[in-house]
């Protein structure tokens, strides 16, 4: 598994790019968004079914960043 810095680093921001909203991987996918179909009851294997270029880090840097943005 991943250490919590090895997972952050796939979450990118870049203020040209969706207004500076970390994103993953520099990728067209907003961190909230996808934290946000897992708080609607999507699981990580529905979303890396739907988001076949995502990875399982991907999508656990995403659960990292969200809880880090909340302490």
């Amino acid at each position: 598994m991943e250490t919590t810095l090895t997972l952050l680093s796939r979450i990118t921001v870049d203020p040209a790019f969706h207004h500076g909203k970390p994103c993953i991987r520099g990728k067209d996918y907003l961190v909230r968004s996808m934290v946000d179909l897992l708080k609607s009851g999507m699981t990580i294997d529905q979303l890396l079914d739907d988001y076949p270029d995502l990875e399982r880090e991907d999508i656990l840097a995403c659960l990292e960043f969200d809880a880090l943005s909340w302490t």
